[in-house]
């Protein structure tokens, strides 16, 4: 598997982003699915439209962020010089958030309580605009990390459904650091299948080949494509 994070790669070039596709086309492969079954998701935190513009011009359109205010600081421009760029929340979101988070993001991958719930039903009726939904499981069940416990997932996913009117698209999952990320994929997807979700945000830089075994639909990829980050980001 490659472990890209111990490999930096310039953020200026599109090197890592082939890599990537490689690893992924190879995955698929020995898995036996579909390539076009598995979107790669570049995660541009931290990183300027300097540093962005060259992924995009060696074809990657779709983009991660984690914070929302970080994105609407150098993403507009990049919109606007750009066509069939789709932009996705991984992060966090804030209550508070949620009207910049429907306005700016094509989906949104950290649906985790009923406040968020609230907040992305009132926007998106408002708006008009139906953003991709993916509802956050904690895998770990780690204290420290957002997301809903695995047992708590079938009821948060019918409130999402029945209470809050929010059309569900997926899971995603962030597995501890410290522990073997297939247990925690297979964990997420078989609460998928339970609930009748079909996509599965799951796989980083260094396990994305494990997820895609596992089913994901979606890989979060960052340092691999741009490189060691060297800007400070919590």
């Amino acid at each position: 598997m490659m472990q890209s994070s111990t490999t930096p790669l310039s953020a200026h070039s599109p090197s890592g982003l082939a890599a990537v596709q490689e690893e992924i086309a190879r995955a698929c492969r020995e898995a036996r699915r579909d390539r076009a079954s598995v979107t790669l998701i570049a995660v541009s935190k931290t990183f300027d439209a300097g540093a962005i513009s060259p992924i995009i011009d060696a074809g990657q359109l779709v983009f991660g962020e984690n914070r929302v205010q970080e994105a609407k600081s150098k993403w507009p421009a990049l919109l606007q010089s750009h066509s069939g760029i789709a932009l996705h929340l991984i992060g966090p979101l804030q209550s508070n958030k949620a009207k910049e988070a429907v306005a700016l993001f094509d989906a949104i991958h950290s649906v985790d309580r009923p406040s968020i719930c609230e907040a992305l039903a009132r926007e998106i009726k408002s708006r008009g605009k139906q953003p991709e939904l993916f509802v956050q499981i904690n895998t770990g069940e780690e204290p420290q990390k957002a997301g809903v416990a695995p047992q708590d997932a079938d009821e948060f996913i019918a409130a999402c459904r029945e209470k809050y009117g929010l059309q569900i698209s997926g899971l995603m999952c962030i597995p501890p650091v410290e522990q073997a990320p297939a247990p925690h994929f297979a964990l997420c997807a078989k609460i998928a299948a339970r609930n009748g979700l079909k996509n599965l945000s799951m796989g980083m830089s260094a396990d994305f080949a494990t997820a895609i075994q596992m089913g994901a639909t979606h890989v979060r990829v960052g340092s691999a494509i741009f490189g060691t980050r060297t800007v400070p980001h919590a």
